[in-house]
């Protein structure tokens, strides 16, 4: 019987997590063994086939060099634990999978930038949080996203006030919103990388969205 392979999932140290759990399931389904790391749940680096950086609070904006928002919520301890997840899986060539604020880091951690509130900058989209696909991103179509979800547009869920806004050296932009707002970036040549905003994990019902986790453990 061949091995399932195995996948770190890194995320809140909650001992109740949704986005956890939902990620667990659809791995799964996919014949793939999920293993929670996080800074309550350890979790060793070897023999591990794929990763994915999960979402959850803002990254603290010391790591690309802004100052701090008045109202932030930030773990540093949560960024050092992903962020050495993240080295791990370029310096040995795993592949990887940014959810929202994973996204968000993996680009962080190859030198991009991030805008830190872009509530007053929507004007074509609302601000209001939702777990339902209603907002809409468009791909690159020659990009490997598209190609992976098999579509070109997409139906999203939305949970994040913050966006990349400079991709890592190594990434490209491939999916934006309405506003034009980055939505999608993925690793260039032989790297195999994807960051989404948006959850995934809680469009379990969406062909398309499970297609990005059957990519990530099919490398």
């Amino acid at each position: 019987m061949a091995q399932r392979p195995r996948v770190v999932v890194t995320g809140t140290a909650r001992r109740w997590s949704p986005s956890w759990w939902c990620t667990w399931l659809i791995l799964h389904c996919l014949g793939a063994k999920p293993l929670r790391a996080s800074v309550r749940h350890s979790c060793e680096q070897k023999n591990i086939d794929a990763v994915i950086i999960g979402g959850g609070d803002d990254i603290s904006p010391s790591q690309y060099n802004q100052p701090p928002e008045r109202d932030g919520e930030y773990d540093p301890d949560r960024d050092a634990l992903e962020v050495d997840w993240i080295r791990w899986a370029l310096e040995n060539s795993k592949p990887l999978l940014g959810i929202c604020r994973g996204s968000q880091l993996i680009n962080v951690v190859l030198g991009g930038e991030l805008d830190q509130n872009i509530r007053k900058l929507r004007q074509l989209t609302y601000n209001r949080p939702g777990l339902l696909p209603t907002k809409q991103v468009f791909l690159e179509p020659k990009s490997l996203l598209a190609k992976v979800c098999k579509k070109k547009k997409l139906r999203v869920n939305s949970l994040h006030s913050q966006i990349v806004k400079q991709t890592g050296v190594g990434m490209v932009a491939v999916g934006w919103d309405l506003d034009g707002f980055l939505q999608a970036s993925e690793g260039q040549g032989e790297q195999c990388i994807i960051g989404v905003q948006w959850h995934p994990e809680y469009l379990f019902y969406v062909p398309s969205q499970i297609r990005i986790f059957r990519w990530l453990i099919k490398q």
